[in-house]
């Protein structure tokens, strides 16, 4: 079992299920709630009542069960790869494709791809995450790297986390931004309404920046580039939805009248940079603007708005 801890420094009074999907965003609800029902959520040292409000100076200690073994079936659905070794695989993982399965959707993700494509990948994400590194959203394309063995996972989720590795994005954002670079620093945390959002809050977010410059300018859009300096849950969407620029075909965070024919937002990692986990060189890998963008961004040069 895996064992989290949390002290309650704020959110004096809300509901343990609500504080828990702040600590453990990756979680739905109704999965805390149910870990609360079971026993395995611990507030103080006692075991937690179903609807308990919290306060400050408490510690939280999460008992989060092993991912036990779904079935998963390896399926060669072509997701191009950019490079592979005896380490680690790079691909260019579609839009739409998602990354990992889940409950009721065993199949079609791009895990599912890799076990096809390269056999064994690292077990340190578990059944449902072999060799997942770090993700993309369903409907944002671009390049992924996972892992084939547990060293080299610990190696680039280091890397990760210290923000060694840079991950750069495209984007296409309704509104022509002035600046030719920016920063964007604005705290990210979970909706407080809407539970599959995330907002910019202005207490118990976490730090999120990202910068950008712009690569062109449009009448009425601006196509950046986005380096991520930290990597919260849609910081990029968010980020600029934030201020006033929302990512073009965004169902989530833009404007509900699109006027393009785009799979989800339009939105691309294209480039990331890490060091190899065993040969200590630089690797840098690039994916190709996809053919839905280029679509956008030629009616665009065009004089048209879709």
């Amino acid at each position: 079992m895996n064992r989290k801890i949390f002290e309650i420094e704020e959110y004096t009074g809300q509901r343990l299920d609500a504080v828990l999907a702040n600590f453990l965003p990756e979680y739905s609800r109704t999965i805390l709630q149910r870990w609360i029902k079971e026993g395995k959520v611990l507030v103080s040292g006692k075991i937690a009542k179903a609807g308990q409000k919290v306060e400050i100076g408490q510690s939280i200690e999460v008992e989060i069960p092993e991912v036990q073994e779904s079935g998963i079936v390896a399926q060669d659905l072509a997701v191009p790869i950019l490079f592979e070794d005896g380490d680690l695989v790079v691909v260019n993982k579609p839009r739409g494709l998602v990354v990992h399965p889940a409950a009721g959707h065993w199949e079609g993700t791009l895990v599912n791809s890799l076990l096809a494509q390269c056999g064994d990948l690292s077990g340190i994400g578990g059944e449902v995450r072999p060799g997942i590194v770090h993700r993309l959203d369903k409907d944002t394309s671009g390049v992924l790297v996972a892992a084939k063995n547990d060293f080299s996972h610990h190696f680039l989720s280091e890397q990760i986390r210290t923000r060694e590795a840079k991950r750069n994005y495209y984007a296409i954002v309704q509104g022509e931004i002035a600046e030719s670079q920016g920063r964007i620093e604005a705290p990210i945390g979970r909706h407080p309404k809407d539970r599959k959002k995330m907002a910019v809050l202005s207490q118990g977010g976490k730090e999120s920046i990202t910068e950008f410059s712009v690569v062109e300018r449009f009448a009425g859009y601006t196509l950046v580039e986005c380096q991520l300096v930290t990597g919260r849950t849609h910081q990029i969407r968010v980020h600029f939805s934030y201020i006033g620029f929302p990512v073009v075909g965004d169902p989530l965070y833009g404007t509900k009248k699109q006027k393009f024919s785009i799979q989800g937002q339009a939105l691309h990692a294209h480039r990331l940079s890490f060091r190899h986990p065993k040969a200590d060189r630089l690797i840098v890998c690039e994916a190709p603007m996809p053919e839905d963008m280029n679509e956008i961004l030629e009616i665009l040069r065009n004089g048209q708005e879709g």
